[in-house]
């Protein structure tokens, strides 16, 4: 007889822990399944952001970086060295130390809030049963008041390119590889493309992105692209647009990639592809017959504003569903849900989910863009102010970039705020803060920054929204 619970989440990554724990908190008897496994063969908690995706791949960035900084900012500051070397094994060393680190402090957390843990792939029945067929062999039933579907995304595999783990990999490879590749493609020049490209672009690695779409990161604002851009050409990443890639051939440890552009088809021989043109819902097995839980169009399960699939007690949270693919996004959703079954409000305001890719310098933004807001016929009106004008900044050695603010022509509301450079993962929390509370630019502009701080530059923009800046020509 299966055991009863009021909530069993299928999912313990970003989206899942979250909605664990906080249904948890709030006294309902909650269960959590994952299936994953770390390289050591044991669970891992965490979901793909913890164990391959947003954690260990900011640990390889902040190490490529100090390598790179070795060689192209210490002079500056007349710091020198001889003959630096990378040892990428203690690199991915560390790497996983932080991983395991932090896959087991969500199964301390299970522990200490009493979520149940069920390590192995569970399937939703009809009736809100969960089956869960679970590592050791052994199958379990759980039966929840309510379930609530956190079961996450995968990479997306081409079909002239399928992984082999090895000379043609997703991010898992790429954040594995046991030595700096001499010639690295990669397949998409998104998030995963360009942070991961830069990792091995920093310690060494011929670089070529190949971006079948004719614009460079279409859903940033595009000044914002624009001087992302230069910085990455500045560091020798090779960024092709408009390259579409038709086959790959794999011939001892080299992959042939060919792919078409505006100047006709090419061939190029390199020793890692990366293939890095998205995620998919991870929906494969999930659903039995009969559970009535719809697909959409995507691929992904179908659910209303708050998350709720229709079917009575069935629920679906993060990359699984509609929205951007991003862990805040999951983690708001599965706390709002874990909120809503205990009858409390839950809401998550997708105007105000910020986003961020974390290569040198930085990228983020919340909001619209400047084409989005022509594009509905928003009047608006924008400020900026460059970080070369600023004090931190400079004596940082990291004076690329800008940050923007667009707001309301007629009632001054901040619409969005866009930027690149240093620390702007940080800064863009300026504007996800202001907009929530509606704020103006002429609020941000009248709130004291300390100086020097780079946070300053979202006060000069702010500023010069209403053309009253005063370390710059308005």
């Amino acid at each position: 007889m299966a055991e009863q619970f009021d909530v069993v989440v299928i999912g313990a990554g970003p989206a899942g822990y979250h909605a664990a724990i906080r249904a948890a908190q709030l006294g309902l008897k909650t269960a959590c399944i994952d299936a994953a496994l770390g390289k050591d063969g044991k669970p891992a908690l965490g979901g793909t952001c913890l164990r391959v995706g947003c954690i260990p791949s900011k640990a390889l960035l902040d190490s490529s970086r100090q390598f790179w900084n070795m060689g192209h900012i210490f002079g500056d500051h007349g710091i020198s060295f001889n003959d630096a070397k990378i040892d990428v094994g203690a690199m991915v060393g560390r790497k996983d130390k932080i991983v395991k680190q932090f896959t087991g402090g969500i199964a301390q957390l299970f522990k200490a809030n009493k979520v149940a843990a069920y390590y192995g792939f569970g399937q939703l029945q009809a009736g809100n049963i969960v089956k869960v067929k679970q590592h050791d062999g052994t199958e379990v039933e759980l039966k929840g008041t309510n379930v609530i579907i956190a079961a996450g995304s995968d990479s997306i595999e081409l079909p002239f390119a399928k992984f082999n783990g090895d000379t043609i990999v997703d991010n898992v490879g790429a954040l594995d590889f046991t030595e700096v590749p001499k010639r690295l493609a990669v397949i998409g020049a998104g998030v995963i493309g360009l942070e991961l490209g830069s990792v091995w672009k920093r310690l060494g690695s011929e670089v070529i992105i190949l971006e079948a779409m004719p614009e460079f990161l279409a859903a940033a604002d595009a000044e914002a692209a624009k001087v992302a851009a230069k910085e990455f050409k500045k560091q020798g990443l090779d960024i092709q647009l408009g390259a579409k890639v038709s086959r790959t051939e794999v011939k001892g440890k080299e992959v042939l990639v060919t792919y078409s552009d505006a100047s006709g088809e090419k061939t190029i021989t390199v020793d890692k592809l990366l293939v890095a043109v998205g995620r998919r819902a991870a929906i494969k097995g999930l659903l039995a017959e009969g559970t009535g839980v719809q697909i959409n169009e995507r691929g992904q399960i179908a659910v209303d504003d708050h998350c709720h699939t229709g079917v009575d007690g069935v629920w679906a949270v993060g990359d699984c569903v509609r929205g951007p693919m991003l862990a805040h996004k999951g983690f708001e959703e599965g706390i709002a849900v874990a909120e809503l079954i205990a009858g409390l409000p839950g809401h998550v305001n997708f105007d105000t989910i910020p986003w961020v890719i974390y290569t040198e310098p930085e990228l983020a933004w919340v909001g619209k863009t400047e084409q989005q807001l022509k594009a509905e016929g928003i009047p608006y009106k924008a400020g900026s102010f460059p970080f070369a004008a600023n004090g931190r900044a400079v004596a940082m050695s990291e004076p690329a970039g800008f940050v923007k603010v667009l707001a309301h022509a007629e009632t001054d509301r901040i619409l969005g705020m866009h930027m690149v450079g240093v620390n702007v993962s940080e800064l863009v929390h300026e504007g996800v803060l202001a907009m929530e509370f509606s704020g103006s630019a002429d609020d941000l502009a009248r709130i004291c920054h300390a100086h020097p701080s780079l946070s300053e530059v979202v006060h000069d923009a702010a500023m010069a929204v209403g053309k009253r800046s005063i370390h710059k020509a308005n």
